[in-house]
Formats: structure tokens, C-alpha cells, sequence
């Protein structure tokens, strides 16, 4: 910790009961926040299945999922405990739990995570040191590089793409790469949202981030990009994959979710970045996941199928079926 970065230590709250330390643990390590990466992981797996797959399979998906992120989440609190007691947005994470706790959850959550790709195939269980590798190593890259967002976007990527092994056992298709972009893409912007409210800690504690080295307007132009790359890459993921209306109604969605996400950080206020970030970000990912769902559950509800339909470049409605309708 820089000498820059000094502050009484954090106050200790009162000793919490079972069920209070149970969800202020979960809260430590932000479990909510996995609404991110578990709508694309499991669009993956619909989408490789054609469906939902076999019991097992989802579970040990989910299982995974949820305890890799478990352990991303416990090690980036342990490696950061020292920043985050003194930085005034995230101080409140030190009375949550001990440092020594985070250690334990990360080494749990690992533990579990191998034992779950052993149990899904072959593929699974040799990508996982791999995947350990990106989801732990995240945390260290604020130390030297402005870029730890892009590898963040890189540690979830590997969700969906974790899915569509444990479905398929193989990569061969292109689909798993275009979702693991559009994650990429995705989760780099909305992290350079996030980063804007850290600028002047980040500074002062001598990390690294984009926003603190390029300032706050090139993060938010950065960010716009990306989000718009990332929603080109879900369009050509949706024709790809063949996916019918439900799809393309909720890429429309995903589209004004975006829009809404970054006017909400024109205004440079605490809270509407955090709606922005949470919120919206999380729309994102539910308004997907249903839109695959859906599309898979309706395959042949396409836009030729609707009451508005376009016919030999004449714009045909309803009432033309109604005009050709005998009366009796």
C-alpha cells in the first residue's frame, strides 16, 4: 500500500448472526453480480443443445459457473483487501469478513470447480488450470497494466465458452467464439464504467486503470465502442445459430439497454452509475438468455410468420387476409 493511501482502520461492526454473516458473506464476495456472466454461459449451453440439455449436465454446469466465479471473486478480495479498506466506496467490504476468510472461499471454490469439470468430459477437465489462470490472474493486472478490464472481459468469456464444452466436449464451431466477444467486448465496457467511479483513489494509490490514465471521457468513448461491437457480434451470433424472432425482439431490447446504460453515465452521479452497471447489465443478460430461450422453444416463429410481412416489396397487412375473407 503507497504511504499516499493513509487512513484510520476500518471500524468492526457488531458479531453477526449465522444468518446475517451467511449473507454478508455473500455480499463480500458480490455474489449477486453473477448475472453477468450466467445468462451468456447459459445461452451457450441452449444453444449447443438445441435445448436444454441432460440433468447432469446442467447441473455441473451450473455448478462450475457458480463456483468458479466464487473463487474469482474471494481471491479479488483477498489480493485487494489492503486498497479496499481505505478506498472510500469500498471500505465497507473489511467489516463483511476477515482476509483469511476470502482465502478459505477461494480454495473452496476452486477445490469445487475441478471437481466439477471432472465430472462433465475430458475437455472440460484439461481447460480448467486454464480457466483458473484467467479467472485468478485478473485480479493481479490493476498492479501494471491500464488494460485489467480487457482481462476481466477475458475471464468471462470463458463462461460461455466453458458451457459449450461441457455440452459439445469439442470448439469446433463457430458460435462459442462470437458469444465469448461478445463477452469480451461487453464486460470491457461496462468495467470502464465501473472503473470511473475509482479515478482519483485509483491515482492516489498508484493503480492502474483506464480511466485513471486516460481519463474519464476516453473510458466512456472506449466503453461506447465496445458496446456497440459487442452488439454487432450478437446479431451475427443470432443469425448464425438461426435464431427466430424472439431473438431479434430482444436484440432491439438489448440495443435500447445499452443506450439507457451510457446516458446514465453522462451525468458523472455515483448512483446512476451504479444502475447503469448493475441494472442495465444485468437486463442485458436476462434479455438474452430469454430471447434464446425462446427462439429455441418457437424455431419457426420468424418475421415472414407475423401478420406484417413483406411480399413481392409490397408492405401487406392484416386487412389484406380480412379483404380476401368470404363473408357469409
Amino acid at each position: 500500500m503507497p504511504a499516499s493511501v493513509v487512513m484510520t482502520s476500518p471500524p468492526q461492526g457488531p458479531r453477526p448472526n449465522v444468518v446475517r454473516r451467511f449473507f454478508e458473506t455473500l455480499e463480500l464476495i458480490k455474489f449477486s453480480h453473477s448475472v453477468f456472466a450466467l445468462p451468456f454461459a447459459l445461452s451457450a449451453m441452449l444453444v449447443a443443445a438445441h435445448g436444454i440439455p441432460s440433468f447432469h449436465t446442467l447441473f455441473w454446469i451450473l455448478w462450475c459457473l457458480v463456483s468458479a466465479r466464487t473463487a474469482a471473486m474471494a481471491f479479488n478480495r483477498w489480493a485487494d483487501w489492503d486498497y479496499d479498506a481505505f478506498n472510500p466506496r469500498t471500505k465497507r467490504r473489511s467489516q463483511l469478513g476477515t482476509r483469511q476468510l476470502t482465502m478459505v472461499l477461494c480454495l473452496l471454490g476452486l477445490s469445487a470447480f475441478l471437481f466439477g469439470s471432472s465430472q462433465l468430459n475430458f475437455l472440460t477437465l484439461l481447460l480448467c488450470p486454464l480457466a483458473c489462470i484467467l479467472i485468478l490472474g485478473y485480479s493481479l493486472t490493476k498492479r501494471f497494466t491500464a488494460y485489467s478490464h480487457a482481462i476481466l472481459g477475458l475471464a468471462l468469456a470463458a463462461a460461455p465458452m466453458g458451457a459449450w464444452v461441457a455440452t459439445t466436449g469439442n470448439l469446433h464451431s463457430l458460435l462459442p467464439w462470437l458469444l465469448a466477444a461478445a463477452v469480451w467486448y461487453w464486460v470491457f465496457g461496462f468495467d470502464l464504467i465501473y472503473a470511473t467511479q475509482d479515478v482519483e483513489f485509483d491515482r492516489q494509490a498508484r493503480l492502474h486503470s483506464f480511466p485513471a490514465r486516460y481519463g474519464v471521457p476516453a473510458a466512456l468513448r472506449l466503453a461506447r465502442t465496445l458496446h456497440l461491437f459487442t452488439w454487432l457480434i450478437l446479431l451475427a451470433f443470432g443469425w448464425l445459430a438461426m435464431l427466430s424472432l424472439p431473438y431479434w425482439l430482444a436484440m432491439i431490447a438489448t440495443f435500447i439497454a445499452l443506450i439507457v446504460e451510457h446516458f446514465l453515465c453522462l451525468s458523472g452521479d455515483l448512483k446512476r452509475i451504479n444502475v447503469a452497471f448493475f441494472e442495465m447489465n444485468a437486463l442485458v443478460g436476462l434479455v438474452l438468455v430469454l430471447g434464446v430461450a425462446t427462439s429455441l422453444y418457437f424455431p419457426n416463429l420468424h418475421l415472414d410468420r407475423s401478420l406484417f410481412r413483406v411480399q413481392g416489396g409490397v408492405f401487406t397487412t392484416i386487412s389484406s387476409h380480412l379483404a380476401n375473407t368470404p363473408s357469409y
